[in-house]
């Protein structure tokens, strides 16, 4: 399998996969639908799929590129060198509220490399409120988890936690062939938008991530055994939840109203 791609080869431990389908690219930018004056910032941009077309827009363009040899390359990119402000470094270490502005909150996009995409997608939701909005690339099996309601199989931690956070939007599906060397995976893009003020009343957003990792490390059991060690049958029921439903059932409402109780009578230290 050839993975160089215009003189460059993915790195393995990068996660790099550079998308090459110019009408892929061409949708995933109209759904961005970039337009000059935003705060925009690209994730990730290695050779540019995306950076090219968003720079035909706009006059202005942050980037954060972990790899050494990309970020040279777009530095001395011949056509739109001169409209980036390259940031080299981790996008995990990024404190995205500096980037943030007065009356300009981020428009985050990026191709995400599949192996670290979960935490960065943490990351960012820490920063939720200088972000307006985020169109990321990911495995589609991330796009279905974070886009599940309850009942769903794919409804899980992160779709809880994501959607306390943002609106989550499937926009499209994105082939293998769309990318050298061809992940393994499907692909797809979704649009996160942080919500404008809480959808939920959480005292302890920690504790709300704590509570939904416990009830799901243990799925198939009922939440009167999977948080037995926080809240036993006799507070849930009194919360009005069923002590024999699953994890699976529970909506963001059902999660913050025991995570709130927890927090409020837990002493113990994490």
């Amino acid at each position: 399998m050839n993975k160089t791609h215009l003189g460059h080869t993915a790195r393995k431990r990068f996660g790099q996969n550079f998308l090459n389908d110019t009408f892929v690219i061409e949708q995933i930018v109209d759904a961005i639908n970039p337009q000059d004056g935003e705060n925009l910032v690209e994730i990730g941009p290695g050779l540019g799929a995306l950076t090219d077309p968003v720079c035909e827009r706009v006059n202005a363009l942050t980037v954060v590129e972990l790899d050494r040899d990309l970020a040279k390359r777009l530095r001395h990119h011949p056509f739109h060198g001169s409209k980036l402000t390259i940031i080299e470094q981790d996008a995990l270490t990024v404190d995205f509220n500096e980037l943030a502005k007065p009356g300009a909150p981020l428009r985050v996009f990026g191709n995400l490399p599949y192996n670290i995409s979960t935490p960065i997608m943490f990351h960012l939701f820490s920063h939720a409120g200088s972000i307006a909005d985020m169109h990321f690339m990911l495995q589609k099996e991330v796009v279905n988890r974070l886009a599940a309601a309850p009942g769903n199989k794919n409804y899980g931690r992160l779709s809880v936690m994501a959607q306390y956070y943002c609106k989550v939007q499937p926009v499209l599906n994105v082939p293998p062939g769309a990318f050298v060397p061809p992940p393994k995976v499907e692909s797809a893009v979704v649009r996160l938008t942080p919500h404008p003020a809480p959808v939920v009343e959480v005292t302890d957003v920690k504790m709300l991530e704590r509570v939904c990792t416990m009830a799901f490390n243990q799925r198939r059991k009922t939440i009167r055994n999977s948080l037995k060690d926080c809240i036993d049958e006799t507070q849930l029921e009194a919360l009005g939840l069923d002590a024999t439903r699953r994890a699976e059932t529970l909506s963001l409402e059902d999660f913050a109203t025991i995570a709130n109780w927890v927090s409020k009578h837990d002493s113990t230290e994490d």
